[in-house]
């Protein structure tokens, strides 16, 4: 009798660059420094990359300091929006004698018609006014040019704004084959909310078990899977601050290594990259480090499992990704307002800082010589996990740039995945 024949897939390879050496906090040690020293660190890079368009935009105008501004003089000055909010949490409310009793109308968002600009340099500070510049759009931590005078009342008038732009972005290559990258958040396993089959139905998908031929040859095709935080959900009646019994470390345990034995089967047959996200057990403040092989020991075993920062920055076959698992996003949410979460995620790159509130309202790390967030170039795709809903949109810049923004849905909730084609157009 002869044997059948059966065709076998071959997977797709493509050559990954892993990219997070800047996100990872190595030789820095915390003396007791404060925060001012990454503002400083950002205003002086910032400042000379904003200097350096200047000629093109204003060359006539003189460039001043807060201090040297003359009443009715026009000129340009660079340095940081601080932004003044009058709804904005603090811990001395529970100190105040006289709390307001006004319930906010949107408790997730502390905008209010009072809010205003200043802008801060090493010299001083200076109230801005204007029609161009809306507090609404702007938050703490952005550093600009701004072209206007000094007002009788010791305002400046705003005439218009200068902001980085989008940065360098190195060319996108010219594809010969088709390739597809997973994208997948909020994952929350052990979470009461959480479906099971759900999840083993996608790895089921991803690693070609699922489906007939045609959809097998599509599942080959896939050649990374990212995982964009939120991956596992502790109970939350278990991190009291209390010792635990031996019965409760065990129901800790147990979504991680639910996960594990998840994560085993895909990083067995394609690369796979997880990012921590605010649910998972890594450090609170950005950037999040990789979370710890050991709490892996199936996955991590291959050499396609990587566990990486967040935010994550990597290449693949020369098309650049950056991306969140979603707090910087979430947090301008809070403290300025846009028609969606794209719309965000396009500012911090015109901005070319990914997370301008941190460290205001958004923790991380106390750099003392540089500030991670800075884009230094422009990626191809820039994805945020842990979003409400899947969308996308591509945003162009001056100098022919093109990227493809990506808002990952929590997968938990939705039970949906994005499949990215990474060709010239990058269509999820």
């Amino acid at each position: 009798m002869e044997a059948m024949e059966v065709d076998t897939l071959q997977r797709k390879q493509s050559v990954y660059q892993f990219l997070d050496e800047g996100f990872k906090i190595q030789k820095e040690m915390y003396r007791g420094q404060q925060y001012s020293q990454i503002y400083f660190a950002r205003l002086h890079l910032m400042r000379t990359l904003l200097y350096s368009l200047l000629p093109n935009w204003k060359p006539h105008l003189p460039v001043c300091t807060v201090l040297g501004l003359e009443e009715g003089k026009e000129c340009i000055i660079v340095g940081t929006l601080y932004k003044h909010m009058k709804l904005k949490p603090t811990i001395l409310d529970e100190y105040s004698k006289e709390r307001s009793a006004a319930p906010l109308v949107k408790p997730h968002n502390f905008i209010h018609l009072d809010d205003h600009l200043i802008l801060e340099d090493e010299s001083g500070r200076v109230k801005l006014r204007g029609n161009v510049l809306l507090p609404s759009v702007y938050v703490t931590g952005i550093v600009v040019a701004l072209h206007g005078k000094e007002t009788g009342a010791g305002d400046f008038w705003v005439e218009e704004i200068l902001e980085a732009g989008l940065p360098e972005q190195i060319e996108l290559p010219l594809k010969s084959e088709d390739k597809y990258v997973v994208f997948v958040s909020g994952l929350s396993v052990g979470s009461s909310t959480s479906n099971p089959l759900q999840f083993q139905l996608l790895v089921d998908h991803i690693t070609g078990y699922l489906g007939d031929e045609k959809e097998q040859s599509i599942a080959a095709q896939i050649v990374q899977v990212v995982i964009a935080g939120n991956s596992v959900e502790i109970p939350g009646g278990l991190l009291n601050g209390q010792n635990l019994a031996s019965k409760d470390q065990s129901k800790m345990s147990e979504p991680v290594k639910e996960l594990d034995i998840l994560l085993t089967q895909i990083a067995a047959g394609v690369p796979l990259d997880i990012m921590p996200g605010p649910n998972d057990p890594a450090n609170f403040a950005l950037p999040q480090q990789p979370l710890h092989r050991c709490l892996f020991p199936g996955s991590s075993a291959y050499n396609t499992f990587k566990s990486c920062t967040n935010p994550h920055s990597f290449e693949l076959d020369n098309i650049r990704f950056l991306g969140t698992s979603g707090q910087n996003i979430d947090d301008l949410e809070k403290y300025s307002e846009a028609k969606d979460k794209l719309d965000f995620m396009e500012r911090t790159l015109r901005w070319r800082h990914i997370a301008p509130t941190a460290p205001n309202t958004l923790g991380c790390y106390p750099f003392t010589d540089r500030d991670p967030f800075f884009v230094e170039s422009c990626p191809h795709v820039y994805f945020v996990g842990n979003q409400d809903r899947y969308d996308t949109r591509i945003i162009k810049g001056s100098e022919g740039q093109v990227v493809r923004l990506v808002c990952i849905p929590r997968f938990g909730e939705t039970g949906i995945a994005v499949v990215l084609w990474i060709q010239p157009t990058l269509k999820p």
